[in-house]
């Protein structure tokens, strides 16, 4: 029964295909630069089968509160539709430049050296010249208090050689971290439709990096950072303002609105609460430190 065994191979061959084909035409338009930093399901006898978030509403709102010692969910609105990440993005950044200090690929004092490209980003920045260099813990800093693209891209580029090579990693982590919602092809944040997320995705996140990297906890809780002369005031605002809040990170661009990833610890009670999409970055704040106020 040679023949049946052929015509089962090629009944499974022709699925695939089929299944491809279905998950191409209900995605977003894939790019290049998207479909690089994709990771595929494989398997040793069918084709290769991307799997592409969905496309994101532009300034499409979403909330979620976590328990961040238990990860039950306190609150959620809309926490798994596609959302833009904009600069939460630059957590993963960081995830991925702890790692390297932590596998002892690069230290605190290690310098990164500052390509033309990296000085040409837009801002956030703080001014990175090319041919420059700026200490791992500087650069760290600068993500954590000012989050500056040009120091991302800066990361990017000498841990990864480019930044599609880094995005690729930053995606690959994030299937590791159980983020299944996210693509990143940037390491910055800035404007792609390819780069999205979920503030379910955001929040895990946000937990990873505190929960892997605790001695970095400092970097999120700072009101400024001095670099070469400059001080730069903190973007996430509620630093110092509301009580308990010891971090995290703030994103903005037109397409995702403003965006924050906060955590705060009140009488012991850790939360981590994710607003995103919203109208202002006054509106974010205040809905951040309402949902605070009412799960502490």
């Amino acid at each position: 029964m040679r023949w049946i065994s052929t015509l089962k191979r090629g009944s499974v061959l022709l699925l695939a295909v089929a299944l491809a084909a279905c998950q191409t035409a209900q995605g977003p338009a894939t790019t290049a630069a998207s479909a690089s930093a994709t990771p595929a399901v494989q398997s040793a006898s069918l084709p290769v089968i991307s799997y592409a978030p969905a496309t994101a509403v532009e300034r499409g709102f979403s909330a979620l509160v976590l328990n961040a010692a238990t990860g039950e969910e306190l609150y959620a609105v809309d926490a798994d539709a596609p959302r833009y990440p904009a600069s939460l993005s630059k957590m993963m950044t960081l995830y991925l430049l702890f790692e390297a200090v932590s596998e002892g690929r690069y230290s605190l004092s290690s310098p990164l050296t500052v390509s033309a490209k990296a000085a040409a980003e837009p801002p956030a920045k703080i001014g990175l010249k090319a041919g420059s260099t700026i200490t791992v813990e500087q650069a760290a800093r600068a993500l954590a208090v000012k989050s500056a693209n040009d120091v991302a891209l800066a990361i990017a580029e000498n841990l990864a050689g480019s930044e599609a090579a880094f995005a690729r990693q930053m995606t690959e982590q994030a299937r590791a971290l159980g983020l299944s919602r996210t693509r990143f092809v940037n390491a910055t944040g800035l404007p792609d439709p390819s780069q999205v997320t979920s503030a379910r995705d955001m929040a895990k996140l946000g937990l990873a990096l505190k929960r892997r990297f605790p001695q970095y906890g400092s970097y999120y809780r700072a009101k400024s950072f001095s670099y070469n002369g400059r001080s730069f005031r903190a973007t996430n605002n509620l630093i110092g303002k509301v009580a308990g809040v010891d971090g995290l990170k703030t994103g903005y661009i037109r397409m995702s609105g403003y965006n924050l990833v906060a955590t705060a610890n009140r009488g012991g009670k850790r939360l981590v609460v994710v607003v995103m999409g919203g109208q202002s970055e006054a509106a974010r704040d205040r809905e951040v430190t309402r949902l605070i106020e009412a799960y502490s």
